[in-house]
Order: structure tokens, then sequence, then C-alpha cells
């Protein structure tokens, strides 16, 4: 990790002394409403002084609070920007109207879709028709396209080149790249760095794409020119947004995601500024500097890291080079997953790969900044066994000594409150929506609008009580763990059988009805307060199941119910998906022979 290649722009986007003073009060406002918090929540277990119960919950509301807080306020920072500042924007993203301009691109691009055991039909499909939508702004001579894949199943593999032969025979052979490694050490983070290795002294900037990523062509073209005009940027982020999906469960999650993430993202960037966040695809990276600066170290027993996105982030930053994210709803969408289970699945890797951020925390020459987003990448997952500690404990809590000496009339207000912490991205969303002239319309109109919301309400209380336990048991069970499988995601909407789920979810339901079997007998009324926290393990089964039914899927579609506006209004890039599906069925193996030839010279 050195730091050639870094030529920051002698000139911040932003005054540095506005950005620290914009930290200074979010950590203010934090750290005043976690501290009122916690008074309050001590002055009611302190009622008849302090057990060892009292003292553990007290120890979990501590650790497991802060992600809500900061979250409440990131988001009310987002809606405050978004509807009382009407320069909200330029205080963000000072850079978003380069994307704008009119100016002729100087640079070459690399866009690179990585892959590993994926479906090549619905990859190619998606890299076609990015690739097409580009050519229609005019500008395809500055980009080429790589499929790099990881993929070790020798039959999908053939799959991939028979794919790209076929459409180098098409013409414009030139632009098109394959590669695939024959193993993938390193994970993506390694696939990418090869790609640096091999080609990025051609390139300066690349666009990292997954198998289901999808960007317009205006939209990968706004990213190039504001990376073009801005030197001392070396990533920038966009919003990322679920595209239209056949799958209840995705409808509903990516309806909430959607409704928060503007909000969210936008208080967030405010005090992020030049220390933003990645995800690791469709983003904007400078090739130079990320390849100089960003190459991930090996952890202990040549074991690589996992989640490599907010580490490249925080070391292009060391280099003195700005991360910047545009909160901004523009062309850049992903697939989220199909089922409860595969969604559980997904969860269960960020937490490993978050984890493993421990390791880098002491790294010398990380912003202030940076090091907390390492910090709260950790904290996202370390606060799951918190939750779960709660509920466990608040059920012992009646088989020691009953509720009947509580303050009950101030629990319920900080339950409440707190409940409301925890939506707190999600209704300012909703509220964000609802006051945007023409936002309800986007969504297919008021009833459709807070239908969908009150769905995603009740989905979410099951996926926070399944997750949370999930990740509970996983990190109990870490040091007992083997080698991670780093394999392709379920993309697709398909059924969950009732044995599927029952194998993938039954310490919900055990813990579920443990709880519920203590609160029924010793605490009903405190039961009944508890149902939106703990309905969740004992729904997690059957909610699994239903949401994953294609017939429910199809349903929700035909209504048009969780929506996203792309499904009322259809940007073109998805007519060009659905031509490069129907039209561009996938090539047999054996249809790759003649073009052999050319596939050795990327290989």
């Amino acid at each position: 990790m050195t730091n050639e290649g870094a030529r920051p722009r002698p000139t911040p986007l932003q005054d540095p002394l506005e950005l620290a003073r914009r930290r200074r009060m979010v950590a203010v406002m934090n750290l005043t409403v976690y501290l009122l918090l916690l008074v309050w929540l001590g002055a009611i277990l302190q009622q008849d002084g302090w057990s060892d119960i009292d003292l553990a919950i007290f120890i979990a509301f501590a650790i497991a609070a802060p992600w809500s807080v900061l979250g409440f306020c990131n988001a009310m920072l987002g809606f405050w920007l978004l509807h009382m500042r009407p320069d909200a924007l330029a205080k963000v993203a000072p850079f978003a109207d380069d994307g704008d301009a009119a100016a002729p691109l100087k640079v070459r691009v690399a866009m690179l879709m990585t892959i590993r055991n994926e479906d090549p039909a619905r990859a190619f499909a998606r890299l076609r028709a990015m690739k097409a939508s580009v050519g229609r702004t005019g500008a395809a001579a500055s980009f080429d396209w790589f499929m790099l894949s990881d993929s070790t199943d020798p039959e999908i593999a053939a799959r991939e080149e028979a794919a790209i032969a076929k459409w180098r025979l098409e013409g414009d052979a030139a632009s098109l790249h394959y590669r695939r490694r024959s193993d993938n050490r390193g994970y993506k983070a390694g696939n990418i760095s090869d790609f640096c290795e091999r080609w990025g002294d051609a390139y300066e900037f690349m666009i990292p794409l997954d198998a289901d990523s999808l960007m317009d062509g205006e939209t990968i073209l706004r990213l190039t020119r504001v990376g073009q005009a801005n030197p001392g940027v070396g990533i920038i982020q966009t919003l990322v947004v679920g595209s239209p999906s056949a799958s209840a469960f995705a409808r509903i999650f990516q309806f909430g995601m959607r409704a928060g993430m503007r909000v969210y993202t936008m208080g967030a960037a405010w005090w992020g500024g030049d220390c933003g966040p990645f995800w690791g695809h469709n983003a904007l990276v400078r090739v130079a500097p990320f390849a100089a600066n960003c190459v991930l170290p090996k952890l202990d027993g040549d074991r690589h890291f996992l989640s490599h996105d907010q580490i490249e982030a925080v070391l292009m930053r060391r280099a003195g080079f700005e991360v910047r994210v545009l909160p901004l709803e523009w062309g850049s969408f992903e697939e989220n997953p199909p089922t409860l289970v595969d969604f559980l699945r997904r969860d269960l890797r960020w937490c490993r790969g978050n984890l493993q951020y421990l390791k880098l925390l002491s790294t010398p020459g990380l912003a202030p900044t940076s090091r907390f987003q390492l910090v709260w990448a950790i904290a996202m997952f370390i606060g799951a066994p918190a939750w779960t500690a709660i509920i466990a404990l608040a059920a012992l809590t009646t088989l020691q000594s009953g509720v009947a000496s509580f303050p009950v009339r101030s629990t319920q207000v900080l339950y409440c409150l707190f409940l409301g912490f925890y939506f707190a991205p999600k209704l300012a969303g909703y509220t964000d929506v609802a006051r945007t002239p023409g936002g309800l319309a986007r969504y297919g109109g008021a009833v459709r609008f807070f239908a969908g919301a009150l769905i995603e309400a009740l989905l979410s209380f099951v996926i926070g009580a399944s997750a949370t336990l999930q990740i509970t048991l996983y990190l109990l069970s870490l040091p007992f763990r083997g080698a991670v499988r780093w394999d392709g995601q379920a993309r697709d909407a398909h059924a969950l059988s009732w044995p599927r789920a029952v194998q993938a979810m039954w310490p919900q339901l055990l813990f579920g009805t443990l709880v519920f079997c203590i609160g029924a007998t010793r605490a009903p009324k405190l039961l009944l307060w508890s149902l939106p926290l703990t309905a969740g393990y004992l729904l997690a089964i059957p909610v699994g199941v239903v949401t994953a039914w294609p017939r429910l899927g199809r349903w929700m579609a035909c209504l048009r119910l969780c929506a996203v506006p792309e499904e009322f209004d259809p940007p073109p890039i998805f007519a060009l998906l659905a031509k490069e599906e129907e039209a561009w069925p996938e090539p047999k193996p054996a249809e790759s022979v003649s073009a052999a030839a050319g596939l050795a010279g990327d290989a």
C-alpha cells in the first residue's frame, strides 16, 4: 500500500474547516441523544435497585443503540436538507453539476463486470444492454467492456466463453474482453486487482459492476464527466436502487430501502463529505491511485478480506483522493435477494467480512472519519447480539421479579420512541416522497404508496428479528467455522419450500416460542407490547415461505403493490435489457469453437 499515483487536487471540493464543523455538530447531536436514552433507561432499571439482569440489559442497550441513533440523526439531517435548504445538493455534492456539462470525454473508461458461477445469460444481457445504452450517448469510443470471471464450474465457464465468442462475432470485438482466473484468490477484490495489473495502465477510470448491476448510458457518462472535471476525486459512488422484481420478498424489501435511502444518504453525505462510502459496484473509480494504494493486505494464514469495498474507500482517502457519494436516484440499479433465506445468507457473508475490518483499525494514516466508518461497519453487526440479549433478558426479568414494580408509562414511552428511531430513515423517506411534488404519482398514487409502506413495515419486523438472531448465532459459532465459500448468489425469483425454510430458520422459531411461553405465563401485557420486536421470530418461517411464492409475486406485480417508480415510468435501459434477454438467447458452448483463438489473447 504505497502512495504511488497519488496526485490529489490541491484545492479540496469543500472547506475542510466547514466539514470539521459539521462532523462536530453531528457528533454532539448523536452523543446527546444517546446519553439521554441511557439516562432514561437507567432511571427505569434502577427503580428497585440494580440486579445482574438489569445491568446486563443496560450494557446490551448501550451496545445496540448507537446504530439506531445515528440512523435517526442522518435521516433528520437529510430531510432538513431536502425540504428546508434550496441549495441542499450543492452543500452535499458540490461536484454534481459537472455531470451535466457538455464537455467531450478525454479519458478512457473500463466497464468491469465481475462474476463467479453466475448465470452467464443474465450477466451478459445486462452488460450488452449497458453497452447499447452508452452507444446511444455517442461516447462509445471512450469505453471498453470486460467480463472478469472467477467461475470454477466447468459448465458455467464454457457457457461464458460461448457467450463472449458469439458477441465478438457480431463486431466491435476490440472493445470486448473476457478473462477467467483459475482460482478466485482474493475474491472480488483480487479479481479487480488482477484487472489493474493487466490492463489498468490503459484507463483513467473503471466502473466495477456485479452480475446484477444495471446502469444507463447517461448515468455512466455523467459520472465520467464528474470524474474528468475533478482530478482530486478517487471514487464517486452512485445511489444504487432496486430494479423492478417478480419476487414478493424483494419487492417489499426494496420498497422500504428506496424510501429511506435518499434521506439517509443525503444526511450522511453532508457530514461525511470527502470520506464517503464505496459499495463495490456501480461507482466510478480512478484506476491509477486505486491500483497504487487500494490493494488489500492478506490476513493471517494467507486468508483474504471478504468485504473489500469500504476498506478500499478508506485507503483511497488515505492516499489523498476524495471519496464521494452522489445521493441522486439516477439510472443505477441492482437486484435484491428474492427470498428471506437468501437475504439472511447474504447478511451473514457481509457480517464475517465486516468483522475483518478489526484488523485494519490500527492502520496508520487513516482519516478520523474513515476510521470511524470502519468502526461503524463493524458495529452494524456487533449490535445484533445485543438486541437478541435484550429480548432474552427482558423475558428472564419476568421470571425473576415480574414487572409490577416497573414504571410502566415511562417504559412504554421509551419503547415507542426507540421504535420511532428504528423506523426514522424510512418514515423520513416516506414523508419526503409525500412532500415532494409528483412524488406520490411516481409510486402510482397515495393509496398504492401507503399500502406498500404498511406492508413493508410489517415485513421489516420479521426481517429484523430473523437477521439479529441469525447473526448472533453466527458470531457465537465463528471460532468453530472453517473456510468461507464464495459462490454465486440467487438472483431470480423462486419458491422456498417448507422443509428448506424450517432448516434455515428453526432457531428463530425455537427462540420465539421460548420468549412467548415465558411472556404469556408471567407478563401477558408486556408480551403484547413486545409483539413488534418478538412476533417476527415465530413468523419467520411462514413469512419466508409465503413471500417467496411466485404467484404472490405475480399478483403484487399485477397490482403494482410495493412497486418502484421504474415500474410506472420504465427508463429506456429496461427496454434494452428486455430486448437483449429476448433476442439474444444464450449460445451453447459448441458455438464458440470458431472464436476460440480470440479468447486466448485475453485469457
